[in-house]
């Protein structure tokens, strides 16, 4: 009878790949992560202990298979693996890096509720497909038949590529159409390379277009192109925008030089790792070298700032958030890394208004925790005469991102949101009220995960091949 390679995780303890000391990653914007030997992935994989109810697939947007593509790397069986992953996911090694396992996957996980440390699922899926890669298992994008119908899909970040993908395999003509002058949106231009490194996803980019996407980039729709015109040319529009509006606050002082958008710092940092030219790095207003940073918010953009600013030389990086580490939204897993790389964080905290133009400092209010508001968490609530006075150079805002205003930017008033300015769409389908328009992603769902996004892509491309179904293409086969 053979071994039983699994159900280890009694004898073996959990054990992430090996991370960078932060005195080295402080200096440079490459993952920190190590990638797993072999032995270790498999080692790791053996210790899932097969539940019955896996609850590690059901808390993931994309019901992964996860316990089988597990069994398969303990057993050695690394292509089945990959297989297994790519059915469900269209970009697991991306999941792997960016998704947060802490809150998803591995914080489900059976074995971790009983003490014995959750199975590094997220280190797992990273390597089962950085190996598929590198071994030649990933497949060129190949259409047994060719469709007439064309979708044109409006945003190239995770949900756009991912129903492109879908669509193109099954040999639909799709062109995408992206404001930036790269595809993938926030894997590109907001995501630091710390947690993603570029090159993983101008692969993926590849892979689509060698496999006959079409992609129109710098491309402004509502200038260089109408929502009409889109619509006109093909079948079916996907709108895949993503939210990329800051939330604001009004507070004195916030216009001054100095205070900034999260986006506009993290875009500009990720194009000079491109090596691009960008005059506001280069004037020293979105370079933190040198400076005291203070960002603002407790999410995972706030992080993202937090740890570029580290990279980028600053002074001093605190983060202010208006509730504690408990309730905060961000990985905990990046407020550890970011405490290792010498943020300092300062809880119930909240900006009350900024000194100085530009900027010298934050007013700062100190907070305290009071009932639970409509969300179940505890509200903040304001201390009375413990105002101060934070010093900053330079000030950050990641106080998250709402939705642009869609139906006035494309001159479409029949393009349906709500209160929020999200679309209205179906969120299994992604079908809206107006004819062969469909909406996926944070410009349905407001701002949210990735991994979402690349369900949201998915099923709304199987939505529309449905409906698409051509008699000709089913005689083809």
């Amino acid at each position: 009878m053979a071994k039983q390679p699994m159900l280890k995780f009694v004898n073996i303890e959990r054990d992430m790949p090996e991370k960078r000391p932060p005195d080295l990653r402080r200096s440079d914007f490459h993952e920190i992560y190590a990638e797993y030997a072999d032995t270790k992935a498999k080692e790791q994989s053996s210790r899932c202990s097969q539940c019955g109810v896996p609850y590690c697939q059901s808390h993931c947007p994309l019901q992964n298979n996860i316990p089988d593509w597990l069994r398969l790397t303990a057993e050695g069986r690394l292509q089945e693996a990959y297989e297994v992953s790519q059915a469900t996911n269209t970009f697991p090694e991306i999941c792997g890096r960016i998704c947060p396992q802490d809150r998803l996957c591995e914080g489900n996980c059976v074995i971790e509720q009983s003490g014995h440390g959750t199975v590094t699922i997220g280190a797992v899926e990273k390597y089962i497909t950085d190996t598929a890669w590198e071994q030649g298992w990933v497949k060129p994008i190949a259409p047994s038949v060719e469709r007439a119908e064309s979708v044109g899909i409006i945003g190239a970040g995770p949900g756009g590529l991912a129903a492109a993908d879908v669509l193109r395999r099954a040999g639909v003509q799709v062109t995408i159409y992206d404001r930036y002058d790269r595809a993938g949106g926030l894997l590109i231009y907001g995501i630091p390379g710390f947690k993603l490194e570029k090159d993983v996803v101008m692969r993926r980019n590849k892979q689509l277009e060698d496999g006959g996407v079409t992609f129109v980039l710098n491309c402004d729709v509502g200038n260089d192109i109408s929502f009409a015109d889109i619509r006109a040319k093909h079948d079916a529009v996907i709108i895949a925008t993503g939210v990329y509006k800051t939330r604001e606050i009004r507070a004195p002082g916030v216009g001054g030089l100095g205070v900034e958008r999260a986006i506009d710092f993290l875009t500009a940092s990720n194009r000079k790792s491109f090596g691009d030219t960008v005059e506001e790095f280069e004037s020293g207003r979105l370079d933190a070298k040198g400076k005291k940073v203070v960002v603002i918010g407790g999410g995972d953009t706030a992080m993202d700032c937090v740890r570029t600013s580290i990279r980028q030389g600053a002074e001093s990086v605190k983060c202010l958030y208006r509730r504690d580490r408990a309730n905060m939204p961000g990985s905990q897993r990046e407020v550890q890394n970011a405490e290792e790389e010498g943020v300092v964080f300062e809880w119930l905290t909240a900006p009350k208004g900024f000194v100085g133009d530009p900027v010298t400092g934050v007013m700062v209010q100190k907070m305290r925790l009071g009932q639970p508001d409509v969300t179940g968490r505890q509200a903040p609530e304001l201390i009375e005469g413990s105002d101060y006075v934070e010093d900053a150079d330079l000030v950050i805002m990641a106080l998250g991102f709402e939705p642009e205003d869609l139906p006035t930017l494309w001159s479409e008033p029949d393009l349906p949101v709500n209160r929020w300015g999200t679309i209205k769409a179906d969120y299994v389908t992604g079908a809206t009220a107006l004819e062969g328009v469909y909406a996926v992603g944070d410009i349905v769902r407001g701002a949210s995960l990735v991994v979402w996004a690349i369900k949201d892509g998915r099923d709304c491309a199987e939505t529309i091949l449905a409906k698409l179904a051509l008699p000709q293409a089913v005689a083809a086969e």
